[in-house]
């Protein structure tokens, strides 16, 4: 063979190379980038940590209310949904709203506890670890983590090393905390989880790219539903607690359906400067009813309703004051003909 013909194959080679992977490059954008309102029911995430543990309100819930939340899910013949479908199915409509249940820090109280009950009734969950922690007095051991890991229903996420306040962190730090838990994964585990959870919900836009690096999914500590729409990088989940676990709220927000959305701004959700924020939600021409939305925000540490304004299809909020403490928070909710739907963002806050 000649050398012109074997450089014009070489030639062909790298253009057929280059063409591939233009097309795979393509289509990727195609699925972040594209966004249409469809039917979605939404996947409704639920976020709880401690279990009988009366010294922690904020993060504890009774062993027999989570029963009876559980009951309530089942009589309003809701399913539960299995975590591996993220992977599986997460840009696909989801025509059936199904509850996913997460459980953030190890506790010990989870697995003496709730671990029975869930594996009893055979309901799918993750387990989000923070690696520093386990096998401390009050966590989890690293052999009870892997007898959980044995079984189809449970599903470890990663949620940091120190679980620090990683806004907080140089950059370089807030790297060395990611791969210091993900190397204790794979030796303990064998793997670094697919999902993983921003500790007390905070992340700024460089947190979340280099999550996507490492991660498939990532959940804060927002309100509302999963749907076809929303960023894999931030997902919502409700948290329930002693406070905001009563049977009669818990009802109510088992119902909801996602507010889906186009576009939010601002995009990254660490306040340095601009406190407060420019603050807008861009929604799509097919919805109905906006004008009904009512959203509720706690600038200046109280929590009152929003003044709020659309411009055609875009929703803005002229905020009142500062958010004063390190997390701020908007929930807005949406009477559509009789169906509630719903969708939170919580921003973090530069500390002085």
């Amino acid at each position: 063979m000649n050398v012109k013909l074997i450089l014009s194959l070489v030639a062909s080679i790298i253009k057929l190379f280059i063409i591939i992977s233009l097309l795979i490059f393509n289509s990727k954008a195609e699925e972040q980038n594209i966004k249409s309102y469809s039917d979605d029911k939404g996947i409704l995430s639920l976020m709880y940590h401690r279990f009988n543990e009366n010294k922690y309100p904020s993060t504890n819930i009774q062993m027999d209310v989570f029963k009876q939340q559980i009951e309530i899910i089942r009589n309003l013949k809701y399913n539960f949904y299995d975590p591996k479908d993220l992977e599986k199915k997460f840009h696909i409509t989801k025509m059936e709203k199904k509850i996913l249940i997460t459980i953030d820090d190890a506790f010990s109280s989870f697995y003496e506890i709730a671990w029975p009950y869930l594996k009893k009734e055979k309901i799918p969950f993750i387990l989000f670890v923070s690696t520093e922690a386990i096998g401390q007095n009050g966590y989890m051991t690293w052999d009870q983590i892997k007898e959980l890991e044995k079984e189809k229903i449970a599903y470890i996420g990663n949620h940091s090393h120190t679980h620090d306040y990683l806004v907080d962190l140089k950059n370089d730090d807030f790297i060395k905390d990611i791969n210091t838990a993900s190397i204790i994964f794979i030796k303990n585990l064998g793997y670094n989880p697919i999902f993983f959870s921003y500790p007390f919900g905070e992340y700024s836009n460089l947190i979340k790219e280099q999550i996507t690096k490492n991660f498939k999914f990532s959940f804060g500590q927002h309100s509302g539903l999963i749907d076809i729409n929303k960023d894999r990088y931030e997902l919502p989940r409700f948290p329930i607690n002693e406070k905001y676990g009563d049977l009669k709220r818990f009802q109510f927000l088992i119902n909801l359906q996602p507010l889906q959305y186009k576009v939010l701004y601002p995009e990254d959700k660490y306040l340095i400067k601009n406190n407060p924020p420019k603050f807008s939600v861009e929604f799509f021409d097919e919805q109905t009813n906006l004008n009904n939305i009512n959203c509720f925000s706690d600038e200046g540490n109280r929590w009152e309703k929003s003044n709020v304004n659309f411009n055609k299809n875009t929703l803005n909020i002229n905020f009142r004051d500062k958010f004063l403490f390190r997390r701020g928070r908007i929930n807005c909710s949406l009477n559509d003909d009789g169906i509630w739907r719903w969708f939170g963002v919580q921003f973090s806050v530069k500390q002085n």
